[in-house]
């Protein structure tokens, strides 16, 4: 089969066009002939060698696929050889085949076309899990999500919005500003020209956000800690920013406050299967009666991941980079 393999660590030029042999499916698994991949964030650290995969996981970037099931441990599953499925993956996502837990499939959501169905997985898995289950955004509460036009940035406001909550966002140019509002943002907060801590307090009348999905850390902490609500919650899923900051001991004492984290990669597939039924339950009726959308920047074929790399990491994007497989 062919695929994209990191030759060493570096720029986007160390990503190249290979040919593997097809990846045998295990207890619990299916092989899917992969028609798209999403390009994510984690990829282009892995590429730099900051991210290494989990024991046991293909040494290939990639960790989200849509495709067709081929073969594999199917007995106890819903599905069967030519079902079409998008799945979250450990690693192996840039290449023709991929092998992933029959329990992190899910079906296509009626109407949507492969490659947006590839561009679910990664982000509707890491934002269900962060922003509703670990800093359990509830009825009548509001959300700040940093980095608003990332992939993970579109899918977080999109689904607080369609489910009721006050969404704010930040983003690095009006023009993204403007986009997260078409997203269903209340605002969009240019962090370049504006304090995002004081527009905050200001939209919610000196109250704070109650949730805030974080993808930057270092310094962006003490500004969080102090645009947040009493008994607030920060969610902590990336450091691009840094991997130290300021944090206010006597503000998370007095009013309550938590800070926590997490990395999807490494968990358990029974840890990952259980918010696969959560996104198909609640989430998957929205995808099928357009409440809320794949947002496609470029699509690029398999063999110019280079390409899609380097837009990655110009930051000029707004919603999901993928590439086109088969």
């Amino acid at each position: 089969m062919r695929a994209i393999e990191i030759t060493k660590a570096g720029p986007p030029d160390v990503l190249r066009l290979c040919y593997r042999d097809k990846p045998q499916p295990g207890p619990g698994e299916v092989l899917i002939r992969v028609h798209a991949a999403g390009i994510n964030r984690p990829d282009v650290f892995q590429r730099l060698g900051s991210y290494a995969p989990p024991p046991g996981a293909s040494d290939l970037p990639g960790l989200e696929v849509a495709g067709e099931v081929v073969e594999g441990d199917l007995a106890n599953s819903e599905f069967k050889p030519g079902d079409l499925v998008c799945a979250l993956v450990q690693g192996g996502g840039y290449a023709e085949y991929a092998v992933a837990p029959v329990e992190q499939c899910l079906p296509v959501p009626h109407g949507l076309s492969l490659i947006e169905a590839a561009s679910l997985p990664e982000t509707y898995f890491t934002v269900w899990s962060n922003v509703f289950d670990r800093a359990r955004l509830g009825p009548g509460e509001s959300l700040l999500v940093q980095g608003g036009t990332s992939g993970i940035g579109v899918t977080a406001i999109q689904l607080a919005s369609a489910l009721g909550h006050r969404v704010f966002a930040t983003a690095g140019s009006e023009e993204k500003a403007r986009a997260c509002e078409q997203l269903g943002a209340e605002r969009g907060i240019n962090y370049r020209h504006e304090d995002f801590a004081a527009c905050v307090k200001q939209l919610t009348g000196d109250n704070g956000v109650d949730v805030i999905l974080d993808m930057v850390g270092g310094d962006y902490l003490p500004r969080e800690i102090n645009c947040l609500a009493d008994d607030g919650r920060i969610a902590i899923i990336a450091l691009l920013g840094g991997a130290k900051g300021t944090l206010d001991m006597g503000q998370v004492l007095r009013r309550r406050l938590t800070v926590t984290g997490s990395t999807l990669r490494p968990r358990s597939v029974a840890f990952k299967a259980a918010i696969a039924r959560q996104l198909r339950d609640k989430v998957w009726p929205l995808l099928e009666s357009k409440k809320i959308r794949p947002v496609i920047y470029e699509s690029f074929p398999l063999e110019q991941a280079v390409e899609a790399h380097k837009l990655m990491e110009s930051s000029t994007h707004v919603g999901k980079i993928m590439l086109q497989v088969t």
